[in-house]
């Protein structure tokens, strides 16, 4: 008698659309350092006060009260920033947040005046943080979206999309890690390309059977521009070529164009 031979075979397709899942998991560190975390690994920035004096408030805004002034020639150390606002320390161990606009009058140790990004042109060309919301069409759908991105280099950012799209025979949601490569960071008129990966969730809208959910892997390269308005303020316009790994023997192609206003910091 010749011996039974079974053939289980792995569900490989079933969970291919969990592998930009995982990536996006892995990549969530990079979002999830707060101001906080960030100071503790690097060295306190000690500054020096120049002016008479220097108020601190007691939180991130005019409308909180001053509780504790410092002294010109005091020092200070740079705990992390918020907008415009600055957590500092004083050398008696107070905490209290001080105003960019004081702020840009103190020095550094070496006597140098203290230089940050204000929110202005050159903040636009190099920042670490930008962020913003965004409406267009995908595939023939209404597509709304938000995005996060960290600044790697002027010129490289890290990416994260998630949107949602409504169209008239199904409804889904899409989310995006990838690279952001911007060319002549300078203008105030500055193109950019991209390129990553992602999932798709569709869900059907049948009335008369069940609506079938399916998850799909995705790749995408684009092309976009982003214009600066003011402040910390911009506007970005995108296009992407989206390619969806489906279970047939061909893949399917969806097209994406969406405008929308952005900040950094």
């Amino acid at each position: 008698m010749e011996p039974s031979i079974t053939t289980i075979r792995s569900p490989r397709r079933s969970i291919e659309w969990l592998r930009p899942l995982a990536l996006l998991l892995f990549a969530l560190p990079l979002f999830a350092l707060s101001p906080r975390a960030l100071a503790a690994k690097h060295e306190l920035l000690q500054l020096f006060v120049t002016e008479p004096y220097l108020e601190l408030h007691t939180g991130p805004g005019r409308g909180y009260p001053v509780t504790q002034v410092v002294a010109r020639g005091d020092s200070i150390d740079v705990l992390f920033r918020r907008t415009e606002w600055f957590k500092v320390r004083t050398e008696r161990g107070i905490e209290g947040w001080a105003s960019e606009r004081d702020m840009i009058r103190t020095t550094l140790a070496d006597g140098s005046p203290f230089t940050f990004n204000r929110g202005d042109r050159e903040g636009f060309r190099s920042h670490h943080w930008e962020g913003g919301v965004m409406t267009g069409d995908y595939a023939g759908a209404t597509l709304v979206e938000g995005f996060l991105a960290r600044s790697l280099t002027d010129t490289l950012k890290v990416e994260l999309h998630a949107g949602q799209f409504l169209g008239n025979l199904s409804n889904g949601y899409v989310a995006d890690l990838g690279l952001n490569h911007v060319f002549m960071p300078r203008w105030r008129f500055s193109p950019f390309v991209t390129l990553g990966t992602g999932i798709e969730r569709t869900e059907g809208k049948g009335t008369l059977v069940q609506p079938v959910t399916q998850n799909y892997q995705t790749a995408y390269e684009g092309i976009g521009a982003r214009y600066y308005l003011a402040r910390r303020f911009y506007l970005r316009v995108e296009y992407r070529h989206h390619t969806v790994f489906t279970k047939s023997d061909s893949n399917e192609v969806k097209r994406e164009w969406k405008l929308g206003f952005a900040f950094f910091y």
